[in-house]
Order: C-alpha cells, then sequence, then structure tokens
C-alpha cells in the first residue's frame, strides 16, 4: 500500500489510503480515479471538485457513500458519476448494505468499506479485472452485508425466512455477514473455530478467491487445477462440507495445505491460497512504498515467496515483542509452493489479457 503527499501543505504532509482530511492543511482529501492517488481536493462555486496532484487537476465529484454517508473516501469523474449512479469503483459492487437505523451498523458497514477498498486496491495493482453490474461482463462482481435477523431486530436485513446469514461466494455474489466487522464476535469465532488468522480483509481476500475461480479457472483451465488442487467433482461440496466438520482435518495438513479449512474441498484449497496469495502481493507492495528491504524480484512466484517469508519473519518478531499474534503465520512447504505457482500462473495470465 502507498501512502501520498498533499500538495496543499508545504512542506507536503503525509496522506493515508483511507484518509479524508489532510491532518496538515485540513483539507479534504480523496481518491483520485485519474491519478490513482489519494489528494487533497479544492472544490470550487458549483460544489465540484478538483484534484491537487500536479500535473492532474481532474475535476471530480464525491462518490455518494462519501457525500451522503461519509462511508467512503473516493471520486468519479463527472462521466463515470453519471453512468455508475454516483457510485465509486468500490461502492458500485454493492448489491446489499447494512440497514443504517440499526445501531452499529454505520460503523459495521464502514469497516467492511474500508477492507473492500484494501481488495480493490491489491485487485487493480494485479491488474485484475473486476466488472461491475453496469459493466458489459458475464460474470459481475456484487456484495451483500447484512446482519442476522433476530425477533427483536428483523428488519434488519431481507433475507425471506432465513434467520442466519452465511458468508460466502456463489456465481459472483459474494455475502459477509455483518457480525464480521465486530472484533469481539470475529475474535470468539477466531478462537472457537481455531483460525490463527481471522480477519476482516482475510475473509474479503478468501471469498474473492471463489469469484477469481469462476472466471479464470472454470471451462477454461480445470484440469490444470485439479492436478494441482485435487478433484473438485470428486466429492459434493456439502458432503465435503459435513465430513470436515465431524472430522476435522488430518494431522499433516500443514505439509499441503495453507490452512485447516483448505484440506475441506478443493474449491476451498483454491480460495485459501488465493487468499494467501494477495496477502503476499500486499505486504510485498507496502513493503516495498514503505522503504523496507527484501530481496530483488524477478517476477517469479520463488523470489516472491522468499521476500515474503524474510519480511514476515521481521514482522512476526515485532509482534511477538509487542505480545500480538503473527502477521504472517503461513508456513509455505514445496506443495504449497506449487499451489501458489499455479495461481501466479493464472493472474499473470489474466493481466495480460485487453482492457
Amino acid at each position: 500500500m502507498r501512502t501520498f503527499d498533499c500538495h496543499c501543505c508545504q512542506p507536503a504532509s503525509r496522506l493515508f489510503y483511507d484518509n479524508t482530511r489532510c491532518l496538515g492543511c485540513d483539507s479534504e482529501v480523496g481518491w483520485c480515479p485519474v491519478c490513482c492517488s489519494i489528494t487533497a481536493l479544492r472544490q470550487d462555486d458549483n460544489d465540484c471538485y478538483h484534484c491537487t496532484t500536479p500535473g492532474c487537476g481532474a475535476a471530480l465529484v464525491k462518490c455518494d457513500n462519501y457525500a451522503l454517508h461519509g462511508i467512503c473516501n473516493r471520486l468519479l469523474t463527472p462521466d463515470q458519476y453519471a453512468f455508475y449512479g454516483g457510485l465509486c469503483d468500490c461502492c458500485r459492487h454493492n448489491r446489499v448494505i447494512p440497514d443504517l437505523h440499526v445501531e452499529g451498523h454505520r460503523e459495521r458497514w464502514a469497516a467492511l468499506e474500508r477492507a473492500k477498498r484494501r481488495l480493490v486496491y491489491t485487485l487493480d495493482l494485479m491488474g485484475l479485472p473486476h466488472p461491475s453490474p453496469r459493466d458489459d461482463a458475464a460474470l459481475p462482481l456484487t456484495f451483500a452485508f447484512m446482519a442476522d435477523a433476530t425477533p427483536e431486530n428483523s428488519f434488519a436485513h431481507a433475507t425471506g425466512n432465513e434467520q442466519k446469514v452465511y458468508t460466502g461466494h456463489h456465481e459472483g455474489h459474494i455475502t459477509i455477514n455483518l457480525m464480521e466487522a465486530d472484533d469481539v464476535e470475529r475474535e470468539r469465532l477466531r478462537v472457537d473455530l481455531n483460525e490463527p488468522h481471522r480477519t476482516l480483509i482475510g475473509h474479503f481476500r478468501h471469498e474473492i478467491g471463489h469469484y477469481y475461480w469462476e472466471l479464470l479457472v472454470k471451462g477454461q483451465d480445470e484440469a490444470a487445477c485439479r492436478a494441482v488442487f485435487g478433484d473438485h467433482d470428486a466429492v459434493g461440496y456439502g458432503q465435503a462440507l459435513e465430513r470436515y466438520y465431524e472430522q476435522g482435518p488430518a494431522l499433516d495438513w500443514w505439509e499441503n495445505h495453507v490452512s485447516a479449512y483448505a484440506t475441506m474441498h478443493p474449491w476451498e484449497d483454491f480460495a485459501e491460497t488465493w487468499a494467501l496469495y494477495l496477502n503476499m502481493v500486499s505486504l510485498l507492495d507496502t513493503a516495498d512504498n514503505s522503504g523496507l528491504r527484501h530481496s530483488p524480484q524477478d517476477g517469479g512466484i520463488d523470489a516472491m515467496i522468499l521476500a515474503f517469508q524474510q519480511i514476515g519473519l521481521a514482522i512476526n518478531e515485532l509482534n511477538r515483542e509487542m505480545g500480538l499474534l503473527d502477521a504472517v503465520p503461513a508456513v509455505i512447504t514445496p506443495a504449497i509452493r506449487d499451489k501458489l505457482a499455479y495461481i501466479h500462473g493464472r493472474v499473470t495470465d489474466a493481466s495480460r489479457l485487453p482492457g
């Protein structure tokens, strides 16, 4: 993740990806889609904004979720605003948002959107498509952020007769239970399910893995995927899920899988490995932009893994000094390396496609 400069300050103040205001000059700031940076905003007499990044100066309009709800920090060009109904490149993917009349929903929605913006930043960095419903694409990406219905709060969302919202993916649509944005509840689940690294951004990176399996593998490269992850048609998903929660993973699961949950079914193995790959890309990008040194990369998966392991060891030791959990818990065995190499190949191929 990059940091940015506020060019309205002398000397320039540092801006971060989630900022909406500069602490140096008190200017409003936001993401400019033209120069792809967090920038201070100059407002004109018509309530429109202009990017202050030198060499840009684009005319901009706030995303409606920025202007109306303070949930977003992104802007659009006037043409984009008209075409996408006032929603930025992150918010236009939303199909369902929480009921903001319910106490606590706004704050949890904001946390979900912060994580989603970081996901989109990484997808753009990798050159991966993420079409919205208004784009001409066969498999648009959509999100639903919903809370469990209870007798006291049955209006929190509309899910028919269902009372429980399950985080998951289906044909390009990702649903995330709003309680995952509650730090206390998520930590309780992390401990109960024995998951060493259950995070909000982790949910996004896992579920988007299912989306890209459908976009990049299904009907295109399934034979090669089977050779690495196993036959996804050998056992029904429901049967595999039931068996996993009844029997658990094998004791030596870590030799071939990035997590215990990855042993449940080849689709989950792919999604868990995809999430690890996005962790690697994000951590290395942040390390590069923060001035942290690591081994030179040649664009190959082995150089990425080496750099990731070197930085991960340092971060883990720093966390241990502070009494925190390891930030990089994964052990990359030869089998996991081959799975990461497969995903790296699909990502590389996809990023070379036109558009």
